[in-house]
């Protein structure tokens, strides 16, 4: 189709909306809006493609003091993000805690050598052209030494302010970027148990997703018209989608060229269902999908129709309005010394995963966290800058439309 054809098509359906709108009383200018805003939602996921997690390095810590090689990992490369984006990734998700690099109050400073490294992994993907999206990690994690976002502790009004001058610093440093930098205000915080959510802990994670939109969209630049990503419960589906609790924040000080009715906030979840095969550190379980050959290696539940109904939830709740929607953590860990076959099935969860957030418009980023063999979850050697997984990489590509 000529561009001339394009513009030509494009004069007669604003003149068909122009008399509907004075005939029949139906508004052109909203429903161009709401077009708009879906297709603006739509070239986000779109151009965010495979995402990928650099697991177990800017988030892992020793005794509260966060160190890159802390977790037996390497030193980050260049030549690792190059070969992850060779690979076929278009986004890399990389996972940050701050924990004991923050000061005291009332100013809570980062440490300027933390935030400078931060800044420095940041720009490996950034400068390829990557998506990146950059968290607050381990600080919620009650398990952390130095975790202090706990959503359950008494002194909320500390750890509010505390969090808005923590986020006011990131923001900062990050202004310039472009809309290839997404900010997630935090990662799988919730009260520690995994049964339904309680009061006022949930309250407190709504309240700190609002703060953390009005704190990056104050900072100015760029800020004003980021993506920013937010997520409920423990990134849990269920207490997301569900009437749970959950509330989108606010974006009331985001940049006027922004369309009223355009959003500019995804939803976060994760997914490790059914747990016993993706994460359960033993060899019971090692198959998983419709070409699982021995019933008793397979989960009874959490297959192909779950991760469906699962992902629907969050399309039907979220995609609709607007709100696009990142599985910002998924996999399952390597359970091949017990089974030969399981690294197919592996394969098979990514795949079937992948292609359904695709589906339901929403991205999908494997988690990776730098381990290899028995219950890895690596595709690459971080210390050589290789693939390990070639199966698994391919079937996630596949998986996007990428190969």
């Amino acid at each position: 189709m000529t561009a001339k054809t394009t513009k030509i098509k494009a004069v007669l359906v604003a003149i068909i909306l122009a008399v509907a709108a004075s005939v029949y009383g139906v508004s052109a200018h909203a429903e161009s809006a709401d077009t708009t805003a879906r297709s603006d939602a739509s070239r986000i996921v779109a151009d965010m493609g495979a995402g990928w997690n650099l697991g177990n390095q800017l988030e892992a810590n020793i005794d509260g003091y966060p160190g890159e090689t802390s977790w037996g990992n390497p030193k980050v490369s260049q030549a690792l993000i190059d070969k992850v984006h060779e690979a076929g990734f278009r986004t890399i998700r990389i996972p940050v805690s701050y924990l004991r690099t923050i000061g005291p109050g009332p100013d809570y400073t980062i440490d300027s050598s933390w935030l400078n490294r931060v800044q420095e992994v940041v720009d490996y993907a950034y400068r390829r052209g990557m998506y990146v999206v950059i968290n607050m990690h381990g600080d919620g994690y009650k398990t952390i030494n130095g975790s202090w976002l706990i959503c359950d502790a008494a002194s909320q009004t500390e750890i509010k302010d505390k969090y808005r001058k923590v986020w006011q610093q990131i923001a900062s440093r990050f202004q310039g970027y472009d809309e290839h930098l997404i900010l997630e205000s935090m990662n799988e915080e919730f009260d520690g148990q995994y049964g339904r959510p309680t009061q006022p802990c949930y309250s407190n994670i709504n309240d700190y997703n609002q703060i953390f939109v009005d704190t990056v969209r104050q900072t100015g630049g760029n800020n004003t018209s980021r993506w920013l990503l937010v997520p409920g419960w423990n990134t849990n589906i269920d207490y997301t989608a569900g009437d749970y609790g959950f509330a989108i924040p606010t974006d009331e000080y985001r940049s006027p060229s922004i369309p009223g009715d355009e959003q500019r906030i995804m939803i976060s979840v994760h997914y490790y269902d059914p747990w016993d095969f993706a994460g359960e550190e033993n060899g019971n379980i090692t198959q998983w999908g419709p070409a699982a050959t021995d019933p008793s290696k397979t989960s009874t539940w959490g297959q192909e129709d779950h991760l469906d109904a699962q992902l629907k939830k969050m399309h039907d709740g979220f995609v609709t309005r607007g709100y696009p929607v990142v599985v910002g953590e998924y996999g399952a860990i390597d359970k091949s010394s017990f089974d030969s076959a399981n690294n197919d099935y592996r394969a098979d969860f990514a795949h079937t995963l992948a292609a359904t957030a695709k589906k339901y418009g929403a991205v999908s980023v494997y988690w990776d966290n730098g381990v290899n063999g028995r219950y890895g979850f690596g595709l690459f050697d971080r210390n050589s800058s290789t693939v390990t997984q070639q199966g698994i990489v391919s079937a996630i590509m596949s998986g996007v439309g990428g190969g």
